[in-house]
């Protein structure tokens, strides 16, 4: 699992793909489950993620 902003979440597709070997799931983290408030932050510069980037058979 990835988190990303708007500006990285393509660094960190890359990087997902790179560990994984397969392409990941992108949601929004607003509309997912898994994070309260504070919101999580971007892995690559530690502002506040839009995004998450799981495995297609994590469960949001």
């Amino acid at each position: 699992m990835i988190t990303a902003c708007k500006e990285h979440v393509e660094f960190a597709i890359d990087e997902f793909v790179d560990t994984y070997e397969e392409a990941p799931e992108l949601r929004l983290i607003e509309e997912t489950t898994v994070f309260e408030e504070p919101r999580s932050k971007c892995k690559f510069c530690g502002e506040p993620a839009a995004y998450l980037l799981t495995r297609a058979d994590f469960d949001v």
